[in-house]
C-alpha cells in the first residue's frame, strides 16, 4: 500500500472527548504493549543512542506511552546501562503515565505540562523518538517536527508500528471488534469510563476502528519518509529509512536521523 491519503482522525480533534481518548490511548498502549510491537526497531534505538552517547529518551506524541517499558527494559540490557524515558504529549494522558511511571520504579518519568512536538523547549534533551503518531501530521508539519530536532542537535527517530498493508486493513475489521470487548477489562489502570465507553455507549470502539482504518492510509511509506528528511535542512545529519521485522503485528516503518560525529 504505497498509497498514502491525509483524512482526519478523531483523537486529533480539539472538540473530541478527551475521557475517550483516554480510552483508545489505553486500549493502543496495552495491545502494542502485549505484541511486543517495536520490537523489531530495537537496533535503531540502540544506534541512536550509540552515535549520540547518551541514555535517555525523550518521546513525543506518547499517547499512553504504548510498547515504551518493553523497549526501555531491552534497551537498557541491549546498552548495558539503564536508560531513561520521559514522556510528553500536546494531550498528556497522566493516568496512565503514572501507572508506568510507578512500575518502572521510576525509570520512565514525564511532562505533565503539553508539549508540541513541533516547538520542543530548549531545556528537554535526549534522544526523541515518536511511535504510532507521525502520520497524524501531513507532509510540511511533519518536515517541521524533523527541522526542529536538527535546529537543536537532537537526534529522532520515528516508528510506525504496521507493514501497511491491505491485509492489515482488513484484519482490523475482522478482528478487533472482539478483540476490543474481551480484553478491556485487563487494562489497567482500571478506569469505569473505560467501561462505560465501550460497553454501555461504544465511543471508544467506533473511534479506534476509525482512527486505526485512518491510521494505515495515513502512515508514510518509507519511500515518502525519505523525500520529507531530503526536505531538511541539516547538512550534518545521517537520515535512514526503511522496514523492519516479520510475523503478524511485528512490522515497523522506520526513519531516524542524528548528527554527524
Amino acid at each position: 500500500m504505497n498509497i498514502r491519503l491525509q483524512l482526519f482522525e478523531l483523537e486529533d480533534q480539539n472538540w473530541f472527548p478527551h475521557v475517550v481518548r483516554e480510552g483508545m490511548q489505553d486500549y493502543l498502549r496495552f495491545m502494542i504493549s502485549t505484541l511486543d510491537t517495536y520490537e523489531a526497531a530495537l537496533p535503531c534505538l540502540a544506534e541512536l543512542l550509540t552515535k549520540t552517547k547518551q541514555r535517555h529518551i525523550t518521546d513525543l506524541c506518547s499517547g499512553a506511552g504504548g510498547g515504551i517499558a518493553n523497549l526501555r527494559e531491552a534497551l537498557s540490557k541491549t546498552m548495558g546501562t539503564p536508560v531513561h524515558v520521559t514522556l510528553t504529549d500536546l494531550y498528556p494522558n497522566l493516568d496512565a503515565y503514572e501507572y508506568l511511571k510507578i512500575e518502572s520504579k521510576g525509570a520512565i518519568d514525564f511532562i505533565p505540562e503539553p508539549i508540541n512536538a513541533l516547538d520542543v523547549p530548549e531545556h528537554i534533551r535526549g534522544v526523541r523518538t515518536i511511535f504510532s503518531s507521525f502520520h497524524h501530521f501531513p507532509p510540511h508539519i511533519a518536515k517541521n517536527i524533523l527541522q526542529d530536532a536538527a535546529d537543536k542537535h537532537a537526534a529522532i527517530g520515528i516508528f510506525e508500528g504496521a507493514k501497511k498493508s491491505w491485509t492489515e486493513l482488513l484484519l482490523l475489521w475482522l478482528t478487533f471488534p472482539i478483540v476490543v470487548l474481551l480484553i478491556t477489562p485487563f487494562i489497567k489502570p482500571f478506569k469505569m469510563s473505560r467501561l462505560f465507553f465501550t460497553y454501555i455507549i461504544p465511543l471508544i470502539p467506533l473511534g479506534i476502528l476509525w482512527d486505526g482504518t485512518v491510521s494505515l492510509l495515513r502512515i508514510y511509506p518509507p519511500e515518502k519518509l525519505k523525500k520529507i528528511s531530503e526536505k531538511v535542512h541539516a547538512p550534518n545529519y545521517i537520515w535512514r529509512t526503511g522496514r523492519v521485522g516479520k510475523g503478524p503485528g511485528k512490522h515497523v516503518i522506520y526513519l531516524i536521523g542524528y548528527p554527524r560525529v
